[in-house]
């Protein structure tokens, strides 16, 4: 969909987290994207892509968690890109 330049981080973690193991980078992800998010460091775009989730699962997290929606000039040019998009799709079939 839209391609954008990724760094890698690499965090080193204590032993002792309640965490399984299996599940750790993916708690790290959410918890990484909604703290972003939150503040307004990252866009939902950047941030579900963090937390390699879907823009609805993203937007069902941020409602389980109480983080507010904003909504931005970015992420409106996201969504009207995306429609013209399917849109195409859907005039060729």
């Amino acid at each position: 969909m839209f391609k954008t330049r990724a760094k890698r981080v690499v965090i080193e973690v204590p032993e002792g987290l309640r965490v399984p193991p299996d599940e750790l980078e993916g708690r790290f992800r959410v918890e990484l994207a909604l703290r972003l998010y939150e503040k307004g460091i990252a866009s939902l775009g950047q941030a579900r892509r963090i937390a390699s989730l879907s823009k609805w699962d993203f937007l069902e997290l941020l409602a389980r968690e109480g983080i507010p929606l904003h909504y931005d000039e970015e992420e409106l040019r996201e969504d009207l890109e995306l429609a013209k998009k399917l849109a195409k799709k859907t005039r060729k079939w």
